[in-house]
């Protein structure tokens, strides 16, 4: 990793994820796309493996889906204190990443859908609100579509990944035609991937 850790690459870091946090439509994993971009193409703070790894880490694990946004700071500090092995000086730049993109994270989008959340309760009868509200459910499926093609690139070999990219095109049916509940196609994914068919 490229950074030594100055208060530039804090607050460029925390700036970014605080511009990306008001774009979150849809939630934080919808930015993701371009967290990659400015993480690992721009500032090679992570590398591929990190990034891809943090999220899925922190989507298999039960909370709110923005925990890969710690994981990603947590990597990013660790990375700008040397990696595990530098002792204690690399942790807690570890816990720093979590700190600045967290709070970046939350704060923002927090303090405007807090705002906007009262007064679009209060004007909720109004055409213009009701036709935002319509409009941004193809953004969210847009920007959800795109973090699904950028965690998806790293299995470009079709002739391996064949059975990988059916599993992906049959649960995407499955969602969208039938009432089968996420869970258990979850459950079916995990375990086609346990047996090693995936």
């Amino acid at each position: 990793m490229s950074m030594t850790p100055t208060l530039a690459h804090w607050q460029d870091l925390f700036v970014h994820f605080a511009s990306l946090s008001l774009l979150a439509v849809g939630g934080a994993i919808t930015t993701a796309p371009d967290m990659h971009r400015y993480l690992v193409g721009q500032q090679a703070w992570l590398s591929d493996a990190q990034f891809t790894s943090s999220i899925a880490l922190s989507q298999a694990a039960p909370g709110p889906n923005v925990l890969f946004v710690a994981l990603l700071g947590w990597n990013v500090g660790l990375n700008a204190g040397g990696g595990p092995a530098a002792g204690w000086p690399a942790w807690a730049l570890a816990l720093l990443g979590v700190l600045v993109s967290m709070s970046a994270t939350i704060l923002p989008s927090s303090v405007l859908t807090y705002t906007a959340t009262r007064w679009a309760q209060r004007n909720r009868d109004l055409r213009a609100v009701r036709a935002f509200k319509t409009g941004l459910a193809p953004i969210v499926i847009a920007l959800l579509m795109a973090t699904g093609w950028l965690l998806s690139a790293v299995h470009d070999q079709p002739a391996r990944d064949w059975p990988l990219w059916l599993l992906t095109a049959l649960t995407a049916l499955l969602v969208w035609r039938t009432r089968v509940h996420l869970l258990w196609l979850l459950g079916a994914g995990a375990l086609l991937g346990a047996l090693g068919l995936v």
